[in-house]
């Protein structure tokens, strides 16, 4: 007789959940994580500053764009007019004195070429100019020493308004042609390059000097240089 099989395991318990691993009563659900959602955006940042080298180039081609435009109006000039062309950039000393006319203050006609035979002293002259203002009595001394008519002082406005030409005449006095807002290319003709600055046309019509100074030209400076012109071989004055 056989033996008997050996009794069969009886199968595992099933384990009873562990207290310890539910959430404790009352407590609020679990919030489970999410990888799956997309990222915050970053925050903008500003625009990048420009830096200082850039901007200092900036500036240089700015200037040279300005230089470039005032280099060909400058040759512009010079082509439409060669007589204008070549007094650009230099006074007119020793060369026949450039045209001037037109009406003055008093609203007479006045042209230079007519005072040929005696002295003009063509005086670039501004209401804001200190200079102009010490000057402008030695003016009135010259033109009443020689108010015979053997010289005569013409005055050309410089970047100024009639208006003010006009009320500083009133009050300082000074007989003689003033021309004032629409002067034409007088200035440029003649080579000025500040003001106060004084012309010496011959009686022949020829520049034959040019006076500067901070303060202005004086009755006593005027008289002496055209003596010293008349005194030369060339009495016609021709020569500067």
């Amino acid at each position: 007789m056989t033996g008997a099989a050996p009794p069969a395991d009886p199968p595992p318990a099933l384990s009873e959940p562990r207290s310890d691993d539910a959430p404790p009563a009352g407590s609020p659900p679990a919030v489970s994580r999410s990888d799956d959602a997309p990222p915050a955006d970053p925050p903008s940042e500003p625009p990048p500053a420009v830096p200082e080298s850039r901007r200092g180039r900036a500036v240089a081609l700015v200037a040279l764009a300005v230089a470039v435009v005032v280099a060909v109006l400058v040759i512009f000039l010079s082509l439409g007019d060669p007589q204008r062309g070549a007094l650009i950039g230099r006074s007119a000393v020793g060369n026949p004195a450039p045209p001037i006319s037109g009406l003055t203050l008093a609203g007479e006609f006045f042209d230079l070429d007519d005072q040929r035979g005696r002295w003009v002293v063509v005086n670039f002259f501004a209401t804001w100019c200190p200079g102009c203002i010490t000057e402008h009595p030695e003016l009135v001394a010259f033109s009443e020493r020689h108010a015979g008519g053997d010289a005569i002082v013409v005055t050309v406005a410089f970047d100024d308004s009639p208006e003010a030409v006009r009320g500083f005449f009133e009050r300082a006095g000074g007989n003689w042609p003033v021309l004032a807002g629409n002067v034409g290319s007088v200035p440029v003709d003649y080579g000025v390059t500040a003001v106060p600055e004084t012309y010496l046309v011959s009686p022949a019509g020829f520049v034959v000097d040019k006076l500067v100074g901070a303060s202005g030209v004086t009755a006593d400076q005027l008289d002496a240089r055209i003596a010293t012109l008349e005194a030369l071989s060339d009495p016609a004055g021709t020569a500067p």
